[in-house]
């Protein structure tokens, strides 16, 4: 689960994290006139009589807001109302803006935690030159970013941070600051279960304060039944389906492609996307429902059937997820829902013999070869596209 950058920032300060001073702004359904006026009471609250710069930024999951347009300076309250009504005429789904007072700023730093599967430890990212892409930056020049290695089990020490500090060319006052932020992240991290907490920029103002200009926080989605205070809207995902599959618990991700993948187990739901486009095909969502989702096919396949897809493809290895159940329980979708595009099937593992039994029993092929069934998928997809073309 992906925050938005008001709520990061909320976590943030609650643990002791120095973020600048704002104001958020609700759009969902509203006029923009009406926003943009709210916007402009925002800046004048944050800059009481004094003309005050603020910073309005829409609150979306994306990247490169700034280049999109989407995060703007104004100068006064005429200025803030001004630049939120081209935030909101952009045509985004905007949930919000969040209206923030302008630091004064000397340098802008990279800060991020994550973990590490192939170490099992985590890692914090550093750099001394913030506010950039920072996967470009580690492909174009990997030695402006330092690397530290955190044991779970030892947690945190407190030499790391000050060496980090160094590392980043701090000094003063603003090692401490620095080693204190450093804490205060890692305890973030723990405390929220985290997957990524980042800041980025960091601001270091000319006073010496280190401000999080922005924030990334992913919450591991495993973990939301003891994260009370994190709860999924739809402004969270791109399609209405990824947010229905979402409150389900079942992974998703919405493509614009042909093909619907409904395959058990995220390695092969890959390996099956992987062999689709290099097939010549193109995918239309990729769904997992392996695991403790193994036995909710047929939502699976309502999900499926919510696109504009033009065949749908089942992909299942059963081990401990047995194939009979899931062959049980794509053959009651099917009854069920009476999808109306052709489903290719090739179901595998434990008990496969009676899976393939009840598929056969439904009028459906159980295929053996995960590779024949893409072909055939693609092959359908195409048919499909010459008759309504």
């Amino acid at each position: 689960m992906k925050l938005f950058e008001y709520q990061g920032k909320e976590v943030f300060a609650r643990a002791g994290i120095p973020v600048p001073e704002s104001r958020l702004v609700t759009c969902a359904e509203r006029e923009h006139d009406r926003i943009a006026a709210e916007a402009a009471e925002a800046a004048h609250e944050l800059g009481g009589r004094e003309r005050q710069t603020v910073v309005v930024k829409a609150q979306l999951d994306m990247g490169g807001r700034g280049k999109a347009g989407l995060i703007r300076m104004a100068a006064d309250q005429g200025e803030a109302a001004a630049v939120s009504r081209e935030i909101l005429a952009k045509g985004y789904r905007i949930p919000a803006l969040l209206v923030e007072r302008a630091v004064n700023i000397e340098r802008e730093l990279y800060l991020s935690l994550s973990v590490d599967p192939q170490r099992a430890c985590f890692v914090f990212l550093a750099s001394a030159e913030g506010g950039v892409d920072i996967e470009s930056l580690a492909r174009e020049r990997p030695d402006a970013i330092r690397r530290v290695s955190i044991d779970p089990f030892r947690g945190l020490q407190a030499f790391q941070g000050r060496a980090l500090a160094y590392d980043l060319g701090l000094r003063d006052s603003a090692i401490g600051s620095f080693t204190a932020l450093v804490n205060a992240l890692y305890a973030v991290f723990r405390n929220s279960d985290a997957e990524l907490a980042e800041i980025n920029p960091l601001f270091l103002t000319a006073d010496g304060e280190l401000i999080a200009g922005d924030s990334k926080l992913i919450i591991d989605d495993n973990s939301l039944y003891r994260q009370s205070g994190f709860e999924l809207t739809r402004e969270q995902f791109d399609s209405d389906i990824a947010y229905a599959a979402a409150l389900d618990g079942i992974p998703y991700v919405q493509f614009d492609g042909e093909i619907s993948l409904m395959c058990a187990g995220a390695g092969l739901a890959t390996t099956v996307f992987d062999l689709v486009n290099f097939g010549g095909g193109s995918v239309a969502n990729y769904l997992e429902f392996g695991g403790p989702n193994y036995h909710k096919a047929q939502r699976a396949m309502e999900l499926c059937l919510r696109n504009r897809s033009a065949v749908i493809l089942i992909v299942t290895f059963g081990t401990i997820a047995r194939a009979d159940v899931m062959a049980q329980g794509i053959v009651d979708a099917i009854a069920a829902l009476k999808p109306d595009r052709p489903v290719v099937t090739c179901i595998r593992g434990t008990n496969e013999e009676r899976a393939h039994e009840t598929l056969r029993s439904a009028g459906l092929e159980p295929l053996l070869d995960t590779e024949e069934a893409v072909r055939r998928a693609i092959d359908l997809a195409a048919q499909n596209r010459g008759r309504t073309s």
